[in-house]
């Protein structure tokens, strides 16, 4: 499905009925990678929404770079084009930092937050520098360089020895991401917020899942959302590393919904 939000158009899936659950996809992928939840979670009693952001999968790519409040602006008039009032949404990677930003600046439209591997701290100057450089390679060469650094942050180890098809699917995925969309949101995510500070100003219902073999996002990451989101549930995911949701997906799917149970009506 297709739906034109701030001057572009936003692909995204649809499933199910009831309570609106939005699920936000990492850099350089795409919603695509959502494809084990939709169902399941649709088929616990809710309607699940998984856009590509502007510049991924099947969503336009304008000029960027993509800040995080752009990008939260954006998942914001999609929901009023769907007629969701308030929505639990999940973030995973790049799409936590579209959730922070939201539960800034937007926490009305937010039931609860998932925080799915990703991280609260803004990159240091040398990450910063490191972004930039990844973009001009990104803009120049396509996507190949990033996929060769990216390739090697995703997967927990047994995964990448076990599951030559799933890497085999999500390295795609990245290939078909256009130049321009790579630039724009690393650019974006070189210039985020550092929210530590404000984590415990977030007073939504909220659920860390982090796995427990991730590089990109790694174990002290997870325990600095944990310990800063007050009363918050959280499950570190075994033999998972940052595509927890695809290498771990029952775990994570029971996870998922036994949060979005507990939620109050």
């Amino acid at each position: 499905m297709h739906c034109t939000v701030n001057d572009i158009n936003i692909a995204y899936d649809e499933a199910g009925q009831g309570p609106a659950v939005l699920l936000i996809h990492g850099f350089p992928l795409n919603r695509q990678m959502w494809q084990p939840q939709l169902k399941p979670i649709a088929d616990a009693g809710y309607r699940v929404i998984a856009p590509d952001l502007r510049g991924f999968g099947a969503s336009d790519a304008p000029a960027g770079p993509y800040s995080m409040e752009l990008l939260a602006e954006d998942m914001i008039a999609l929901m009023d084009a769907l007629k969701i009032d308030k929505a639990v949404i999940g973030g995973m990677s790049m799409g936590g930092y579209v959730l922070m930003n939201l539960l800034e600046r937007y926490p009305e439209r937010v039931r609860a937050a998932c925080f799915i591997a990703t991280r609260s701290n803004a990159d240091d100057e040398a990450g910063r520098e490191r972004r930039k450089a990844m973009a001009a390679e990104a803009e120049r060469l396509g996507a190949n360089p990033i996929i060769k650094i990216f390739a090697e942050l995703l997967f927990a180890a047994e995964t990448s020895q076990e599951s030559p098809a799933l890497i085999a699917r999500v390295t795609a995925w990245m290939r078909e991401t256009r130049p321009q969309g790579l630039a724009g949101g690393l650019l974006g995510m070189r210039n985020r917020k550092d929210y530590t500070a404000l984590l415990p100003t977030f007073k939504h219902p909220s659920l860390v899942i982090a796995g427990a073999e991730d590089r990109a996002a790694p174990a002290e990451t997870a325990e600095t959302l944990i310990h800063g989101l007050a009363g918050c549930r959280s499950k570190v995911i075994e033999k998972a590393g940052h595509m927890v949701n695809m290498e771990q997906p029952e775990i994570f799917n029971e996870t998922m919904i036994s949060f979005l149970k507990s939620l109050p009506e």
